[in-house]
């Protein structure tokens, strides 16, 4: 893999990825600190893709962009990638201040749109059992029971009704240029990835990433949820348009070189993970009781949603395939062991 930036731009500073296509990078207050957002110079206009959180600093910062860089022309369209806060935190404002459409997938807004209008004070039922049956803590459950839970509208602004549905295959225009969208599954539910028809280019989001594996977490929501099985589809689909030249520009870390061997990578890193979690089922565990085969090292206070959700997953994968069982202890925790 290549990287043809050694460094990201400074926060609020472009860098010209490809003529009329920048990378701006804002900041996130949690362990990943930045996400990747790109501004497209449509000549008459601008289209934005994935916007960053709400919140008075990112929105400062925004303004600072658009004064400086965008000149008098408008922002007329919306790109996001994938419902999650970081991604779509600022596409209502754009809508609501610069009457930009919102281009998404049919699922994507459906997930931030029925989110950003359910709100909690405490931790529901549901939540509270999901934590009970991975494992948590007792402790940890009444700490975090009895504290104000992460609402998704904390970071994304109201988003208003009405939005332009993106499709698998359908092409696009966008900065002159013919792309493609290919729409993966596993980190978030129909994510789209935009791969350009004229030059070796593709807007992933965290579709795929240079350094970092993104995410596979299971949440209350849907707590049967495989993201893992779609994750390593939506990898294997990608294969047979990848090559050596495209570059790849990330919704987090640095855009790179080299897609072929990153979806090898990912593939390859995800079966690893579950071929330790077999080895180390052979005496039971839940699922906070395997981080020490998934993950190696210790977990913080900080990673410890993150990894709990990601073990969820990978269980989730080896119990729908029938190579582990699951039976919930005492104190209502599913516990696993691999299948005799």
């Amino acid at each position: 893999m290549d990287y043809p930036w050694n460094s990201a731009p400074i926060v609020g500073e472009p860098i010209e990825v490809s003529k009329g296509i920048f990378w701006f990078r804002l900041p996130l207050p949690m362990v990943l600190d930045h996400v990747n957002i790109y501004a497209v110079d449509e000549g008459d206009s601008w289209t934005i893709i994935d916007t960053g959180l709400w919140s008075k600093k990112t929105l400062s910062i925004w303004r600072s962009i658009i004064d400086k860089y965008f000149g008098n022309k408008p922002i007329n369209r919306i790109i996001v990638t994938h419902h999650h806060p970081d991604h779509v935190g600022l596409a209502g404002w754009f809508q609501k201040e610069f009457k930009a459409v919102l281009w998404m997938t049919r699922t994507a807004w459906l997930m931030a749109r029925m989110l950003r209008l359910d709100y909690q004070k405490l931790p529901t039922e549901e939540i509270v059992n999901f934590w009970r049956r991975s494992g948590m803590d007792g402790k940890i459950v009444k700490e975090r029971a009895a504290g104000k839970p992460f609402n998704f509208g904390d970071s994304v602004f109201e988003m208003p009704l009405g939005f332009r549905r993106i499709t698998d295959s359908e092409k696009i225009t966008l900065g002159d240029r013919s792309w493609i969208v290919r729409v993966g599954n596993g980190h978030a539910p129909e994510h789209a990835t935009l791969w350009c028809e004229d030059e070796p280019l593709i807007i992933a989001g965290d579709q795929i990433i240079s350094s970092i594996s993104p995410n596979l977490g299971v949440y209350a929501t849907e707590p049967e949820a495989d993201p893992v099985e779609d994750w390593l589809i939506s990898c294997k689909n990608f294969v047979p348009f990848a090559n050596n030249d495209q570059l790849v520009l990330p919704g987090h870390k640095l855009p790179f070189i080299g897609l072929p061997h990153r979806l090898r990578q990912l593939i390859e890193n995800h079966h690893s993970a579950l071929s330790r979690l077999v080895d180390f089922l052979k005496e039971p565990q839940t699922a906070v009781g395997c981080f020490p085969a998934l993950y190696n090292r210790k977990i913080n206070e900080n990673e410890y949603g993150l990894a709990l959700v990601e073990a969820v997953a990978h269980l989730n994968n080896l119990y729908r395939k029938k190579m582990v069982t699951r039976d919930m202890n005492s104190d209502g925790a599913y516990v696993y062991r691999l299948k005799k």
